[in-house]
């Protein structure tokens, strides 16, 4: 990546530099575009239930931007071994999370491939003065995050037949759950900075916001909000290949301080299970908030009307040794 050439535009609002969810690029004094993709091979064995998750998280960084998605194209790989009515019915998934997010499917791409591929690329609006980065916390910043974590974990369990029918359909639900109504909840509220927990896992993602902002996130571990089934089956060894890697992209940057505190055999166990969430790469997850302490509790207040748990994970401090340090 580092070989490709720089470009420059003084319009261009976000680009590369800081990893951000989407790019934003000005059009006039109070409107911005903000462009992004996403896709991905199928999670669940449902195709409109895939088609769903997949656009919710395509959508979803349009809303980490502050922004709201307008256009929306498919771009889909299939192969020609299956019933081509599976391609139907997770194009179906996917128009129909497009048309509740009140945005405009317009057509897409789709090619010949061993495995089915399916997401969006999305077009959206937003009032540069308004528009949220993954930069830009300040000291004694609320983090919120506003849906629960695991749902790479308990994949995995589902590929292992261990997780209930239950588990599997709320980790269902939680991804298909668009990141609309959280955003909705808090956009005139004074957000310093904002991501949207996908791949990376809450580590990772917090890791580029903490670093970006030249600030220390302090997280509390117990305070995680975790999808119901995802700690027994962390403590099981049910983690999936990405947490690995995202474990060794972001725990040089970590201080877990929660180690040093003395604690029952019990909840060294839970601790353990929840450092591992830290590092579990989510799929379609919620947004990581960082906001001004005046508005946090207005913020919760009005997060839990929604249908998924929200939650104070931490604060934002200024620079210590590490980015980001976890306590009980």
């Amino acid at each position: 990546m580092g070989k490709l050439p720089k470009f420059y535009d003084n319009n261009l609002l976000v680009g590369t530099e800081s990893s951000d969810d989407a790019a934003v690029y000005r059009i006039a004094d109070e409107l911005a575009m903000i462009q992004t993709v996403d896709f991905f091979t199928p999670i669940v064995d449902d195709p409109y239930t895939f088609g769903q998750i997949a656009a919710a998280n395509a959508l979803s960084d349009v809303y980490a931007m502050g922004g709201e998605p307008k256009l929306a194209l498919n771009i889909a790989a299939f192969p020609n071994c299956l019933d081509p009515e599976i391609l139907g019915e997770i194009l179906r998934g996917g128009a129909d999370k497009v048309l509740e997010a009140g945005a405009t499917l317009a057509g897409g791409h789709t090619i010949q491939d061993d495995e089915p591929k399916y997401g969006l690329c999305v077009t959206g609006f937003v009032n540069p003065a308004h528009m949220w980065k993954n930069v830009g916390a300040v000291t004694g910043d609320v983090l919120i995050l506003t849906k629960p974590l695991g749902t790479g974990i308990l994949s995995t369990a589902v590929k292992g037949e261990m997780a209930s029918a239950e588990e599997t359909a709320y980790a269902a639900m939680v991804m298909s759950t668009l990141n609309k109504y959280a955003r909705n909840q808090v956009a005139d509220l004074r957000i310093h900075a904002c991501t949207d927990v996908t791949g990376f896992g809450l580590a990772g993602h917090a890791l580029e916001m903490a670093r970006g902002s030249d600030r220390t996130f302090c997280i509390s571990l117990s305070s995680l909000p975790v999808m119901k089934g995802a700690l027994d089956y962390a403590s099981m060894g049910f983690l999936p290949a990405g947490a690995y890697r995202n474990r060794e992209f972001a725990e040089e940057a970590c201080e877990f301080a929660w180690k040093d505190t003395e604690s029952t055999q019990d909840v060294i166990v839970e601790l353990s299970a929840r450092e591992d969430i830290l590092f579990d790469p989510q799929t379609s997850g919620g947004l990581l908030l960082s906001i001004d302490p005046l508005d946090a509790t207005e913020a919760i207040r009005r997060l839990s009307s929604l249908s998924l748990p929200c939650a104070v994970i931490g604060s934002v401090i200024d620079i210590q040794k590490k980015h980001l340090a976890f306590v009980k």
